[in-house]
């Protein structure tokens, strides 16, 4: 399917990249094993992703930490991404931050886990409706002045945001949520991010591992794991989205594939801008993953995935 072009010149980037979030925070925390996850970043360095993406929320701090130690030694064979802007709460809650003096401090810190005097990609997590975007993403704009960021991103957007942010500095890419049940991207982000020459970082593409068909029902997730909150996940809900899994595995075994690469295809084949970023702690379906990117979809397979039904239950 191509490369992606990042950013006004910018180095070009593979359609399936790795997103670290839950090797660190969020999902099946009892289970975590950072070693693993170190060989899982390094194998997927040599399987040729070039795009791993973090934030200073996860954990939060330690995935950068685990994500820097795993790039040692091989930082500049990869397009590191990271994210400022939202601060997790000693009771665990997040709120947004997006004013310029906690941007700049955020990214050194992050510089510093990352063990790196740059990041390729630095994106604001949220935009804080108490700070103006342009104060914000100014703040940005210095960093790329300042060379401690390459290019800047921003994520879970409005159109109208993504235009406001442009007036000041260019927007590389923006990062959104996309997959079979999540599609609210399509009816305007998406479509805005291809005619500007914007990179669509679609992250949560296997629909936080439910598309993948490993999950069948709540009870599937372990003690921790923080989609046991999510509405989609409840029991009454995850039993109705079951629905979902039936054209994915109707395509797979028509293609003799696995329901998560057909999930990750169809997120791919939404425009030619979009770059997937699933994430994993397992070796085998981090090459899973990676083959994805070569599958295509007939139009009759589209059609069929297209009219899978809605999802049951908010997204957080």
């Amino acid at each position: 399917m191509g490369n992606v072009v990042l950013g006004d010149g910018g180095p070009t980037i593979g359609r399936v990249g790795l997103g670290c979030m839950g090797m660190s925070w969020a999902y099946d925390e009892p289970g975590r094993d950072d070693r693993e996850s170190v060989r899982v970043i390094r194998t997927a360095v040599d399987l040729g992703v070039d795009l791993l993406d973090t934030s200073d929320q996860y954990g939060p701090f330690t995935n950068e930490s685990l994500v820097g130690a795993a790039l040692d030694g091989i930082r500049d064979r990869v397009v590191l991404a990271t994210k400022g802007g939202l601060v997790v709460r000693p009771d665990g809650t997040t709120a947004r931050d997006g004013r310029p003096g906690h941007l700049r401090a955020a990214l050194d810190e992050s510089l510093h886990r990352l063990r790196t005097d740059r990041v390729d990609l630095y994106q604001l997590h949220r935009v804080d409706p108490s700070v103006p975007i342009e104060e914000s993403w100014g703040a940005l704009a210095e960093a790329v002045v300042a060379g401690k960021a390459l290019r800047i991103g921003l994520s879970e957007v409005t159109v109208d945001e993504i235009r406001r942010a442009q007036a000041v500095h260019p927007v590389a890419s923006v990062q959104t949520e996309l997959s079979l049940w999540s599609r609210e991207a399509l009816d305007e982000v998406l479509p805005f991010c291809e005619a500007e020459g914007i990179a669509f970082i679609a992250y949560s593409p296997l629909g936080r591992g439910f598309l993948g068909g490993r999950l069948r029902t709540a009870a599937d997730l372990p003690e921790g794991d923080w989609r046991r909150r999510n509405p989609r996940f409840l029991p009454a809900a995850i039993e109705e989205n079951r629905a979902l899994l039936g054209p994915l595995t109707s395509v797979a075994d028509e293609l003799d594939v696995s329901p998560a690469q057909v999930a990750l295809a169809w997120v791919l084949a939404q425009g030619d801008r979009v770059v997937a970023i699933p994430g994993t702690k397992t070796a085998a379906y981090l090459v899973e993953n990676v083959e994805a990117a070569e599958l295509r979809l007939s139009p009759e397979h589209l059609r069929l995935l297209d009219a899978a039904p809605e999802p049951v239950g908010a997204r957080y």
